[in-house]
């Protein structure tokens, strides 16, 4: 599902209740993390409906590498020759995406959290936890990423230990991927909040780190799953404080 214009220039494509983005810089682009494995299709759709190809796709940015964003990258790699861009601290879980620390066992949210089986089953039907391993990335660690948007890195770890977020000053906006969601897909629950423990190796960590994507002042923050914010990135951190993770 296509959302355009979600802040200026920046498109939103939701698959398996996981948003990834393009970013628009003139005919050039920059793809913000690579959903599942299906949206490579999605990715035809949304670049035609916008008017643009995927000879205008310049890079992939990665926010993160877990398994439901890093979906179509090692394709776009290949076919496209275009690279994918990612924290010097995720390049380990680029080449086993499933394999990832986490605080909590996965299992106690499958065995408990009935209201987010039919996330998971959409997950397996659009063989989300299945990515290729990226066989070649460029690591970033800080500044500015030379790429359409120049997206600033915002350093937020705590879901990842490498997670960051792009803000984009000029369009007052800030992807801030798993760092914060309105949707936690391991519970179903929405509103601001953590990503649930099953998903995040140091939530204290994680807590820490709304400090930097606050200081980014974004009027609108676009999330790794659920629904943009549009408040401010200030109230969405409050918010999420105040609930945690699951």
């Amino acid at each position: 599902m296509l959302n355009t214009n979600v802040a200026p220039g920046v498109h939103r494509i939701e698959d398996a209740n996981t948003n990834w983005y393009l970013v628009e810089e003139d005919s050039r682009l920059t793809v913000v993390d690579a959903g599942v494995p299906s949206s490579w299709d999605s990715l035809g759709d949304a670049l035609a409906q916008i008017g643009r190809s995927r000879d205008d796709v310049e890079a992939i940015v990665l926010t993160h590498a877990h398994f439901d964003h890093v979906g179509f990258a090692e394709r776009a790699r290949r076919e496209l020759g275009v690279p994918v861009f990612v924290h010097e601290n995720d390049v380990p879980v680029t080449k086993h995406p499933w394999r990832y620390d986490h605080e909590r066992r996965r299992a106690y949210y499958f065995a408990t959290q009935v209201k987010a089986l039919p996330i998971v089953a959409t997950f397996l039907r659009h063989r989300a936890f299945w990515p290729a391993p990226i066989e070649e990335v460029q690591r970033y660690e800080n500044g500015t990423l030379a790429v359409p948007g120049s997206p600033h890195i915002v350093f937020t770890p705590g879901h990842t230990l490498g997670h960051c977020a792009l803000h984009l000053p000029d369009r007052d906006a800030v992807i801030a991927g798993d760092a914060i969601v309105t949707l936690d897909p391991y519970t179903a629950r929405t509103g601001p909040r953590l990503v649930a423990r099953a998903a995040t190796v140091d939530s204290e960590r994680n807590l820490a780190s709304l400090d930097a994507l606050a200081e980014t002042g974004a009027r609108t923050v676009l999330m790794g799953h659920g629904e943009p914010w549009h408040e401010g990135v200030e109230s969405l951190v409050a918010h999420a404080r105040q609930v945690g993770a699951a």
